[in-house]
């Protein structure tokens, strides 16, 4: 049986990861020059409390060769077939760093089938690929259809999201002092996608929280396909309220037949802040690759 592996920044739903034991690569953060890995010595709720945090130092790094290395080779010792799916080259360095570790494993165990797929997305925007994967696995798909499952899924995901505050984004270099702190002073929030090469884009900006978040609706209401078919996503960081208000939008304009939930973990969440509010979908559905 094939092992379909992902990492922290999938920002997957506990109960899917618990579901199908799934194997979640945790990404580091350092607090305070302190490593921690998220989800595992860290959690949100503790996470964005700390963040709130203006005189806390906080910074990410990709998982590196040596992380990805002591993860993979239980599977090449247990002459598993894995595939795994990392999050996107076009934001982070993970996917290389995989294949660094893979060709350590290599090494020593030439027989190892790990099959590495770059994601292109973020957060459960590849969260979402890897649930249909594992949906597609329990019916009985082998590893060649999973990873053109994969590899439509991926042409094919949409993300759209917002941020309450720009701060974050001007700390990390993400948007500049200037624009960013004329943004906050006229209350303006940038709607972002991340685009077919896997890389951030800003879409528009609009002024007003909830309008961005009408804004996100309004993207999902034009490109979705077939809602009725399909699963969707609410992504956001640890915020009840932008949570309830962005679903009950979404399903009076469109009706998924599953929606899922997530909290955007340390990995995204520290160049965001606990506003982030997003949006995750499909524009194309495959009657091959439905589950």
């Amino acid at each position: 049986m094939v092992k379909i592996i992902t990492d922290s920044a999938a920002d997957m739903p506990k109960e899917i990861i618990e579901r199908f034991h799934l194997h979640v690569i945790p990404t580091p953060v350092v607090i305070d020059d302190v490593d921690y890995l998220d989800g595992v010595t860290i959690h949100t709720e503790e996470f964005y409390n700390i963040l709130d945090d203006a005189n806390r130092d906080i910074k990410t790094y990709h998982i590196n060769p040596d992380m990805f290395e002591q993860a993979f080779r239980p599977y090449a010792q247990n002459k598993d077939s894995v595939l795994y799916l990392c999050f996107s080259t076009g934001i982070a360095a993970t996917y290389n760093a995989a294949n660094l570790a893979k060709q350590a494993v290599l090494e020593d165990y030439p027989d190892f089938d790990l099959t590495i797929i770059d994601s292109r997305s973020a957060s459960l925007g590849f969260g979402l690929i890897v649930y249909k994967l594992l949906l597609l696995q329990e019916k009985g798909a082998d590893k060649d259809t999973l990873i053109k499952a994969a590899e439509f899924f991926v042409s094919h995901i949409r993300h759209v999201f917002t941020v309450s505050t720009l701060k974050y984004l001007i700390r990390g270099g993400r948007l500049s002092k200037v624009k960013g702190t004329a943004g906050e002073l006229l209350d303006m929030k940038p709607i972002l996608i991340v685009d077919e090469k896997g890389s951030l884009q800003v879409l528009k900006t609009v002024r007003g929280h909830k309008k961005s978040i009408r804004a996100l609706v309004d993207y999902v209401t034009e490109h979705i396909a077939e809602p009725s078919r399909q699963i969707a996503g609410i992504c956001h960081g640890e915020d009840p309220e932008a949570l309830s208000f962005t679903k009950t939008a979404l399903l009076d304009a469109v009706h998924p037949k599953e929606l899922l939930t997530s909290v955007v973990g340390c990995a995204i969440g520290a160049h965001t802040g606990r506003g982030i509010i997003g949006i995750v979908f499909f524009d194309a559905i495959s009657e091959e690759f439905e589950a």
